[in-house]
Order: C-alpha cells, then sequence, then structure tokens
C-alpha cells in the first residue's frame, strides 16, 4: 500500500509539473494565434486524445469485473454534465488564455489556483459551510495578490486581472464537476467536456479569429503540448494519482502546479520574478497549503467528534 501511495504522489507531483508547464505553452502560443484559437485546438487535441483513455479505464473494468453498461438515464447525465462542463471549460480557459497574453507566467500561475479558495466561497451558495480558516486564508491570499500583482503606481495589471476571472470561471467549473463526476464516468465526462469546449471555440475562432492554416501549424508544439500533455496525459494521471493519496494531500501536491510555472517561467521566457513578487506568491501558496489541510478527512472527522 505504502508504494502505491508513494506511486500515486509522484503521478501527481508529474501532473503538477506537466500543469505548470502549460502555462509557458499558453504563453508562446500567443505569438502565432489568437486565444481562441489556442484553446480551440488544444481542447480538441485533449478530447481525442481521452478518447483511448476511455476505452482503456472500460477494458480494465471488465477485467476485474467492475464494468456496468450504462442505462439510458446514466447516458443522459454523461451528455447533459459533458455539455455544461464543456461550456465552463471554454469560458475559463478563453478568459484565462487572454489573461497570459497580457501578464507573465508566473503570475498567471498562481492567480488560476486562487479556484482553491474562490471555490469554498462559491459553496456558500449551496449552503456549504466553509473551513474556518478559509477566512484568514483568503485574506492571506489577498495579501500575496498584492505583492504579487500591485505596481509602483497602486493599480493592478489588466492580464492579472483577467486570470483572476478565469480562476472564478475554473470555480465555476470544479462546482459543476462536483455536481456530475459522483453520477457518471469522470475520463468520459472529462473527454466530452474537452470535446465540446473544442466545438464551441472551433465555431468562434471562425467567426472571431479568422485564423489561417499556417499560424495553427506554426503553434503545433505549444498547442499540442497544452492538448495532449497537459489535457490528454495530465488528467489521466491525475485520475490514476488519486485512487492512491488522500485527497487533501493530491490537492496540495497538484497546487505546486503554481510553484514549476514560476520555474518554467523563469527557466524558458527569462521572466525573472522579484523579490516582492516572489514574496506574494509565497503567501498565496501558504493559503492554498492551509486550506487544502484544513479540509482534509481527518480534520473534518476531528471537527465532528
Amino acid at each position: 500500500m505504502k508504494n502505491k501511495t508513494m506511486l500515486g504522489n509522484i503521478l501527481l507531483m508529474i501532473t503538477a509539473l506537466i500543469w505548470g508547464c502549460a502555462f509557458v505553452a499558453q504563453s508562446t502560443g500567443m505569438d502565432y494565434v489568437q486565444p481562441i484559437t489556442f484553446n480551440g485546438m488544444r481542447c480538441i487535441i485533449a478530447g481525442i486524445v481521452l478518447l483511448p483513455a476511455v476505452f482503456i479505464f472500460d477494458g480494465a473494468k471488465k477485467k476485474n469485473g467492475t464494468y456496468k453498461k450504462m442505462t439510458s438515464e446514466e447516458r443522459k447525465v454523461l451528455i447533459k454534465g459533458g455539455i455544461l462542463c464543456g461550456l465552463a471549460v471554454f469560458v475559463a480557459t478563453t478568459v484565462q488564455q487572454y489573461g497570459i497574453a497580457q501578464t507573465t507566467v508566473g503570475k498567471a500561475g498562481f492567480i488560476s489556483v486562487l479556484y482553491v479558495l474562490i471555490v469554498p466561497f462559491l459553496g456558500l451558495i449551496f449552503k456549504r459551510k466553509p473551513p474556518k480558516l478559509i477566512w484568514f486564508c483568503s485574506l492571506l491570499a489577498i495579501a500575496g495578490l498584492y505583492f504579487l500583482c500591485m505596481n509602483e503606481s497602486f493599480s493592478i495589471n489588466r492580464g492579472d486581472f483577467i486570470v483572476f476571472l478565469g480562476a472564478i470561471g475554473y470555480s465555476v467549473h470544479i462546482m459543476v464537476v462536483d455536481n456530475f463526476a459522483p453520477k457518471t464516468d469522470g475520463v468520459k465526462l472529462s473527454c466530452l467536456q474537452f470535446l465540446v469546449a473544442g466545438a464551441i471555440s472551433f465555431v468562434a475562432m471562425i467567426i472571431v479569429d479568422k485564423p489561417s492554416v499556417s499560424s495553427i501549424l506554426d503553434a503545433w508544439l505549444p498547442i499540442l503540448y497544452a492538448g495532449a500533455l497537459s489535457g490528454g496525459v495530465g488528467y489521466t494521471l491525475q485520475i490514476i494519482g488519486q485512487k492512491w493519496t488522500e485527497p487533501s494531500i493530491a490537492s496540495i501536491i497538484m497546487s505546486l502546479e503554481s510553484v514549476f510555472a514560476v520555474i518554467a517561467g523563469a527557466v524558458l521566457l527569462k521572466q525573472i520574478p522579484t523579490v516582492k513578487e516572489l514574496f506574494g506568491c509565497a503567501l498565496m501558496f501558504i493559503a492554498i497549503v492551509i486550506v487544502q489541510i484544513s479540509e482534509s478527512p481527518k480534520n473534518k472527522t476531528t471537527e465532528t467528534e
């Protein structure tokens, strides 16, 4: 069991590394194509990459005798969930992509992970009381945002604000997934959501961006990385890794994508953060870790006893 836990942690660490470096791909992709085009192509690729994963997981279930054919009602839930999740993915990724084009990779990585703090607040709408520490962590994250994003003229960069709106979009997506994931197959839901988001983006990019085939081919490497690795491989590794890792620990490990984003931006794009920005990153990361620890099953059990 310990070996499986260690393997799960390693897979989740690789996932965080893939996701962190994806911010570099998203940033460099803007040198060739516009945001909607980039997202459309990456989502379509992610959906196509996940198709084999669907058959692989179904095959594994058939071998261990846990496979069950979907009923018509379950199929309706999957389709409905895929469409709603796809819409959320389209909005969140598109907004985030516009923001990344106007800020640094490191900043985008940390601001995007704020969904960890935003989700508990959205839970209030559904009468889910957030952990007591969420209020302290929110103030800590706001302080971190101040040091990370505020410039000498006491104004926030336009790109930083847009990425923050994207984080809100991802938070909504998490809430939608939380509603449908327990009711249907997770891998199939993810595959369908990417295909739906890709289809919407494809139509939007034809109308808004009017891209050329040559520009898309010029951006093939960042698009392929963001689609195949970040979307397809990253999600599959997350699914496998979380089977053997406690949810709270898994969330902390995956939130390291923000740290990897800073490192990748510095190494690959020479976007070296200032001491003030690093201090802001540290405050935000501490807030994220505290939230995840406070939401661990062990802590929840202790509070109810």
